[in-house]
């Protein structure tokens, strides 16, 4: 067996790393749930909540924002809230959020261009702060299998839309991998458990 790889310039990297990038998590909340009609709602919910254990797992800084809360709207889903302990929610008014200075100040606060972003849904709190990050410059990664929209049709063409402006679609599973990047590494022991609750969730829900 070879040895350990080492490790690449973890800032500077061209693949995803827990120093290089950041996550925005957007309107993961009930209502917003409700309205997904291109993916099984069980299904979402386990990619999302594996979302934010990765996150948490290899400390990758996590912008968690809500829409309209103030006025009525729940927040974001407890399951997802109990995986990311002591992330504060930025509650906005506007459907696209890098037009919220909250938002956008926190993305930019990290100093980090690899902005990898999921929400609800895919068609508009995806894909309306992919297409304006990418204009200021960002590196976008989509996570696919976390997001959903109002139908097949509007996640597919939004996710057509995005890729072609240059976003990168990836998917919960490959940004956990991308983050490790080998077995030998110190730590491999946080993937092997989200890895572990993942695929027995998963195995439940299809049984």
């Amino acid at each position: 067996m070879s040895d350990v790889t080492p490790i690449r310039d973890p800032a500077t990297d061209s693949l995803i790393t827990p120093q290089n990038a950041v996550l925005a998590l957007i309107d993961y909340q009930r209502e917003q749930y409700a309205g997904v009609g291109s993916v099984d709602h069980g299904i979402l919910l386990e990619h999302v909540t594996m979302l934010g254990r990765v996150a948490t797992a290899f400390a990758l800084p996590v912008v968690l924002s809500t829409v309209y809360v103030k006025h009525g709207m729940t927040g974001t889903n407890p399951e997802l809230r109990e995986v990311l302990p002591g992330v504060p929610e930025i509650d906005r008014t506007t459907m696209n959020s890098w037009e919220d200075p909250e938002f956008r100040a926190a993305v930019e606060r990290t100093g980090r261009r690899k902005l990898i972003l999921a929400g609800l849904w895919t068609e508009v709190c995806v894909a309306f702060p992919a297409l304006d990050a990418l204009a200021a410059g960002y590196e976008v990664y989509v996570v696919a299998d976390a997001i959903g929209g109002v139908s097949v049709a509007a996640h597919e063409s939004a996710m057509q839309r995005m890729v072609q402006a240059r976003a990168v679609p990836i998917s919960v599973l490959g940004l956990a991998c991308e983050l490790q990047r080998d077995w030998g590494r110190e730590g491999a022991d946080r993937l092997r458990g989200v890895m572990r609750e993942y695929f027995g969730r998963l195995r439940a829900l299809k049984s």
